[in-house]
């Protein structure tokens, strides 16, 4: 049960800075969502669209560990790494989130917009 709530958390965590962020970027139409090595934007997504990904995978991937927490018994000398895991994956997901942000004011802000 407490993964579900982690996941809950996370997903609400995410959310919020996808809001956030979205005010934050509100005079751009669209936003970079990939870059070339050299720095340059191969293509650019709706901002909607842009903001909500991670957030939709995150919550799809945590939703799938939490019901496996629920229902599959990990195996012997793993039962303590549910928790930790599922806390880990969340921070990823969240500094993912944040980088891609980085990225998207680095690129603006270097185009001069």
């Amino acid at each position: 049960m407490i993964v579900l709530s982690l996941a809950v958390i996370f997903a609400v965590i995410l959310a919020g800075l996808s809001i956030w962020a979205n005010a934050r970027f509100r005079h751009h139409e669209r936003l970079p969502m990939q870059w070339s090595l050299t720095g340059a934007v191969n293509w650019t997504a709706p901002r909607a669209l842009a903001l909500s990904l991670v957030p939709a995978l995150a919550t799809g991937m945590l939703a799938f560990i939490a019901v496996l927490a629920l229902n599959v018994r990990p195996r012997a000398g793993q039962e303590n790494m549910v928790l930790p895991v599922t806390i880990m994956i969340g921070a990823t997901f969240i500094a993912v989130h944040l980088f891609h942000f980085r990225l998207i004011d680095k690129t603006i802000k270097r185009n001069g917009g």
